[in-house]
């Protein structure tokens, strides 16, 4: 696998360092009929341009300041959660961003701190999503967002992407004033579906997210396109790939 300079800057946003490891290897299917996909939002879009935008305006920083950004976001969703001390994702992206520019002392000026949370609501679907999704809905399987962006990052992406008319749900975990992994985030497949839970796929971006609706119940897809470790918890997906595409043999009624 090789990387650009552009590529290995988007990629270090999510933490990866010059060692990337390989796929794991895919599990068999989880073995449930599923009916029904919740996606994690990054699986549908592509937010690597958020961070080559802060290459960008931080020259030979972009990298350093993207993942001081991406882990703080994080944090902050987290600690919300445990706390219950809430503010939306928006405002928990706003704030790490400021965060990791006084960590770095870079000069974040207003301008730049508007365009880096503005492009948030100019992502678009990653290539392999919207012929993978069409699939999965001609094959009558039910779709949703299941994400802790807010609803306008989500159907902004949406619009961008052109799948207005393809997801049954889009469903932030801002209604219930949360974040993934409390499990009453999970819940709110359950609820909008209206199925069992091993019906449902879950279709996680990051392997936090992916343990954590492992421990839920769902059956758990891991779309690893960063090609990073399993989680070293007890909490292993049924699969993992690397595409939306790969989904679809996995859920084939």
């Amino acid at each position: 696998m090789t990387w650009n300079r552009r590529e290995f800057l988007q990629a270090a946003a999510f933490g990866l360092s010059t060692g990337l490891l390989d796929h794991a290897p895919a599990a068999q299917n989880a073995g449930s009929t599923i009916r029904a996909v919740a996606f994690d939002g990054f699986v549908i879009f592509d937010p690597r341009p958020v961070f080559a935008l802060a290459e960008r305006l931080f020259p030979g920083k972009g990298a350093e300041i993207s993942s001081a950004w991406r882990m703080r976001q994080f944090e902050y969703q987290w600690l919300c959660a445990l706390s219950r001390r809430y503010v939306d994702f928006e405002q928990a992206t706003e704030g790490a961003l400021v965060y990791a520019a006084n960590l770095l002392k870079l000069d974040l000026t207003a301008d730049n701190r508007a365009q880096l949370m503005r492009a948030y609501l100019e992502l678009k679907a990653w290539p392999d999503v919207l012929p993978a999704l069409r699939k999965m809905h001609d094959l009558g399987i039910r779709l949703a967002v299941l994400s802790n962006a807010t609803p306008r990052i989500l159907e902004a992406g949406i619009d961008n992407s052109g799948l207005q008319r393809l997801f049954d749900y889009v469903i932030s975990t801002h209604n219930i004033q949360t974040y993934k992994p409390d499990p009453r985030a999970y819940q709110m497949g359950i609820d909008a579906f209206k199925l069992p839970r091993n019906q449902i796929a879950f279709a996680a971006f990051g392997g936090w997210d992916a343990a954590g609706a492992k421990w839920f119940g769902y059956p758990t897809f891991w779309v690893n396109r960063m090609s990073l470790p399993v989680e070293e918890l007890d909490a292993r997906p049924d699969a993992i790939v690397a595409t939306a595409g790969e989904l679809i043999a996995l859920i084939r009624p």
